[in-house]
């Protein structure tokens, strides 16, 4: 009775895991729970800024890092296809956190006070 109860515990544990390890090994989570966001520019720019503005996605967290005082950022974050828009803006430099309810498809833009936009695509997954 008492190595059927054992057997039970581990399938149990590892019915638990098997879900997690999943969604490492494919690729929808990292390791350390973090997935930077490529951030890229809309237009041509005199001075580029996509390496002062750095994003990141851990489940349904956004992470903005501002590494330089770029001014007040307007942060736009759109869902697509269908468009839900969430607004929000930052003095730089400076760091901001949005957690996002619905999973799915969505695009950060970044608008900088001067018209320079930049935007990152990502993905909300319950993984």
């Amino acid at each position: 009775m008492q190595k059927l109860h054992r057997l039970k515990h581990l399938v149990l544990l590892v019915g638990f895991l098997m879900p997690t390890i999943w969604c490492i090994a494919t690729g929808f989570i990292k390791a350390d729970g973090y997935s930077g966001i490529p951030i890229k520019e809309l237009g041509t720019h005199n001075h580029p800024k996509t390496s002062s503005i750095q994003a990141f996605i851990d489940g349904h967290v956004l992470m903005v890092v501002f590494l330089e005082n770029l001014g007040q950022v307007s942060i736009e974050i759109s869902r697509v296809p269908s468009g839900e828009t969430q607004i929000q803006s930052t003095h730089t430099p400076d760091g901001v956190e949005f957690y996002i309810f619905t999973t799915g498809n969505y695009i950060v833009t970044f608008t900088l006070p001067n018209g320079d936009e930049y935007y990152g695509e990502f993905t909300v997954s319950n993984c």
